[in-house]
């Protein structure tokens, strides 16, 4: 499907407009089928990207993994190389370019009679874009750190896909809230993998440790680029397991993500990380990530 460009005078309507299905319009006037199959099937990829000074940052990065999921999806959509020109169109409409902001993308396989294999051959993908402000978090959060709760990975096997299927990571991530935490860490056969929205990493004998990419993590963009700054640091990354048990000979853990950063955790369950302070390569490849921004 290529994605077709509708101008839409904006007369009065406030400041908040998204792109649906070829039309830039008022949020509150974006509808979708109730057949529509992200609905009824969260059959469907989505993406959050970073809005920095006005520009999309990681742009193409997370296009890429985008397309990747749709491709393992089987959707087919012919309009991606029109999506960030979409975006910036709405991180200006929205006046957004001085402001911290994020760019939402989520592509379904389209509205068809609700049957469990997929709809006619050129049923029409729905492409929804919006662009609002963001808020960070509390810069406490990284000069103190933050806590976890581990919990179990209850998601289907193709965690690489970014799909909108995402409710063992609500379920996961409202425990932790529930728990007074930041971030629930998701456990299959004693390893940790990942938070319900973020990459995990640890620190040990000064080497950088994260799950190997594979289908059972959903590899972050903000992921690649720590790894890439950690290198061009001449710090050594080993993409490795990081099992619980032996958690206490971690020297230092952090989560990163697209609006997580280069997150220190400091407690997982009733466990205190190191000496209960963000950790030294935690806090310099916070610096080095926010200097690449």
């Amino acid at each position: 499907m290529q994605i077709e460009e509708i101008e839409f005078e904006i007369q009065g309507v406030g400041r908040v407009l998204v792109y649906l299905n070829g039309d830039y319009l008022p949020a509150a006037e974006a509808k979708v089928s109730i057949e529509d199959r992200g609905f009824l099937f969260a059959d469907g990829v989505y993406e959050v990207i970073r809005v920095i000074d006005g520009e999309p940052h990681l742009f193409t990065e997370h296009l890429e993994r985008m397309e990747r999921g749709l491709c393992a999806l089987r959707i087919d959509f012919e309009g991606a190389d029109q999506l960030e020109g979409i975006a910036k169109r709405l991180v200006d409409e929205n006046e957004l370019g001085s402001t911290d902001a994020t760019i939402y993308i989520q592509v379904t396989r389209g509205a068809a009679p609700r049957r469990h294999s997929f709809p006619e051959p050129g049923t029409r993908p729905t492409v929804l874009v919006s662009a609002r402000e963001y808020t960070p978090h509390p810069e406490e959060y990284y000069d103190e750190g933050v806590g976890t709760i581990t919990v179990p990975d209850t998601r289907w096997a193709r965690c690489d896909i970014k799909s909108i299927a995402l409710l063992p990571n609500v379920l996961a991530n409202q425990r932790a809230r529930e728990s007074g935490r930041y971030e629930a860490l998701l456990v299959r056969d004693g390893v940790l993998l990942e938070g319900s929205l973020s990459n995990l990493f640890a620190v040990r004998d000064g080497r950088l440790i994260t799950y190997p990419r594979s289908n059972y993590i959903l590899a972050g963009i903000t992921r690649g680029l720590v790894i890439e700054l950690a290198r061009g640091a001449g710090i050594r990354v080993e993409e490795s397991p990081i099992y619980l048990e032996g958690l206490e000979e971690v020297d230092e853990l952090f989560l990163t993500g697209t609006t997580t950063e280069v997150m220190p955790v400091t407690t997982v369950d009733h466990l205190t990380i190191g000496d209960g302070r963000p950790g030294p390569l935690t806090r310099r490849l916070l610096a080095l990530y926010r200097a690449a921004l």
